[in-house]
């Protein structure tokens, strides 16, 4: 059944209101791995694993009519490996550069989204996607460019940094795939489960204490586990099931935002004006790149 225009223009705004939601709620990540007293591959493997029983509610409640048939299918599976990749590579980057360079080089990801459409699926961007991303990394360089610093100690860290925008990338593509055949919460379940039993790995492999050893660090653990990933990347599987990767990719980059604010809010850590100007050409970008109807 064909969509009318006006349904179709709510359902597109919807979406677009659950890819800001979900970036805010990615954007404060970094405030949560600040606060977690345990390593940076346990924390990653607890985002996962603490937010799975409440993923698994809300595919219990999203199938609660027609339970989905497909299980783990092929674009699923990629996606929690993607994303696997992509949290391990992005906390090996903090640890090996500075978190402005991993977050410079991470912000590569809608590049990739690009390239990947282009090459394996034969997608040519639209003129507004080029201008809108072209603004939004020029308006990221912007909001790191305080702290970038390009040194050779750091470039195996930066190459990291790098490797986590090509997984991020190729997550997007992956989420889009798995979302023409299966529900947004059956798609952000089965990937997470992939992704924790990934972490989970590599965990118990290079880190000794897997516990938090206070009651903040568990805290802080929960909200990274429940706002961070089963918020923000529940919103955005349900965004990708409406709004194309490439925009969709643009994500990145209001977390970016998102998180310089929430640090100036949170831990006193003021914005420039560079900053500013940096945030105000992101959001130009995405606006200019979004798709008709939202």
């Amino acid at each position: 059944m064909l969509e009318t225009a006006p349904l179709a223009a709510r359902r597109g705004a919807a979406a677009f209101a659950a890819l800001v939601a979900g970036a805010l709620a990615m954007g404060i990540s970094p405030i949560f791995v600040r606060l977690a007293d345990v390593g940076p591959f346990t924390s990653a493997f607890w985002r996962v694993a603490l937010a799975l029983p409440a993923l698994y509610a809300w595919m219990r409640w999203e199938e609660r009519e027609t339970p989905s048939r497909v299980r783990f299918a092929l674009p699923t599976i990629l996606a929690g490996l993607a994303f696997a990749g992509d949290l391990l590579f992005w906390h090996s980057a903090i640890l090996k550069t500075s978190v402005a360079n991993a977050t410079f080089f991470a912000t590569t990801a809608p590049i990739w989204v690009v390239a990947f459409g282009w090459m394996l699926f034969g997608r040519r961007p639209e003129r507004g996607a080029l201008v809108g991303l072209t603004l939004c990394l020029c308006g990221g360089a912007a909001l790191l460019a305080q702290s970038l610093r390009l040194r050779p100690e750091g470039a195996i860290g930066d190459a990291f940094g790098l490797a986590t925008g090509v997984f991020f990338g190729l997550y997007f593509l992956a989420v889009e795939a798995a979302r023409r055949k299966a529900a947004a919460a059956h798609v952000t379940f089965e990937a997470s489960l992939i992704t924790a039993a990934i972490l989970f790995v590599v965990a118990v492999g290079a880190e000794r204490a897997l516990l938090p050893a206070s009651l903040a660090g568990l805290l802080a653990l929960l909200g990274m586990a429940w706002v961070s990933h089963a918020g923000g990347q529940g919103l955005l599987t349900v965004a990708l099931g409406r709004l194309p990767a490439t925009f969709s990719s643009l994500v990145i980059f209001l977390e970016a935002v998102a998180a310089a604010v929430f640090a100036a809010l949170l831990l006193g850590e003021p914005i420039s004006a560079l900053q500013a100007i940096g945030g105000v050409l992101i959001m130009a970008g995405i606006y200019i790149a979004r798709p008709r109807g939202a």
